[in-house]
């Protein structure tokens, strides 16, 4: 069994306070025996107002925000995973990137999102670029896992990837935007991509002013584990290779995917 926790709490502009409070959350979760911890999009400091420019606030990835991970994982001996802006050298933009620190081997794993959010009448690509990797594949606790961020969600076909790939654990640090139906759309986002992939998904979503919350842990058969309303906190589930191994036995969907795309003929050239 590993433990793992969804953290939530809304970052704001003082990027000291930012990680006091992920500090005071990750020593919550350690007390509750969680071995992960995964915290919202955007953990190191807020997105402000629509289009405003984030490059005076971003880092590379060996900057404050991650040494600091890293040295609260080993304290705490538990894998941490945030959201954090990255500096790119000359830009204007920044990626908008998870990070994932291990105790002791620092920085094992980061995604620039993907799939920026220009949509409900929103532009993330006036203050950001788009990265351009797949879904990378870690190992946390025996399990291989992947990160992906927010709105990446509303793409299955690359969740799907990752899965066939082989990521049995999906982290997905969140700031879901508030609005007409939008929540239900984070609950359906989340139970529906841990159940296609039959993978287990902890979303850690942004609460505050003009976020969703609801953080969760769901099962690979879509069972909510753990939950969070609106206010800070964490929240903790147990995950399992055998129930894992159980549910993929009974809904082999990643089986059936894998050898669907290996019977597939080849385009003619």
């Amino acid at each position: 069994m590993t433990r793992i926790a969804v953290a939530q709490f809304a970052s704001g502009p003082d990027a000291a306070a930012n990680l006091e409070c992920i500090t005071a959350l990750a020593e919550q979760a350690a007390r509750e025996r969680a071995s992960v911890v995964v915290f919202p999009e955007g953990a190191m400091h807020t997105f402000g107002e629509p289009g405003q420019d984030l490059s005076p606030y971003a880092e590379p990835l060996d900057g404050r925000f991650v040494d600091t991970l890293t040295r609260l994982s080993t304290r705490l001996g538990a894998t941490i995973a945030a959201g954090m802006f990255e500096l790119i050298p000359g830009e204007r933009r920044i990626y908008n990137t998870a990070v994932v620190v291990a105790p002791q081997r620092g920085l094992v794993a980061s995604h620039r999102k993907r799939h920026l959010y220009d949509a409900f009448e929103y532009r993330e690509s006036d203050q950001m670029l788009a990265g351009e990797a797949d879904l990378p594949l870690l190992e946390i606790e025996g399990f291989t896992a992947t990160v992906a961020i927010c709105y990446e969600l509303r793409f299955p076909a690359f969740i799907q990837d990752a899965a066939d790939r082989g990521a049995e654990l999906l982290l997905v640090p969140s700031a879901w935007v508030a609005g007409p139906l939008k929540e239900e759309h984070w609950m359906v986002m989340v139970r529906a991509r841990a159940i296609e992939n039959t993978i287990y998904l902890a979303g850690a979503g942004m609460n505050g002013p003009g976020y969703c919350a609801k953080s969760m842990i769901v099962d690979p058969m879509g069972v909510v584990m753990a939950s969070l309303g609106e206010s800070d906190g964490v929240a903790v589930a147990e995950i399992s290779k055998e129930r894992l191994a159980k549910v993929r036995a009974r809904l082999p969907l990643v089986e059936q995917r894998r050898a669907a795309a290996k019977a597939r003929p080849e385009f003619a050239r």
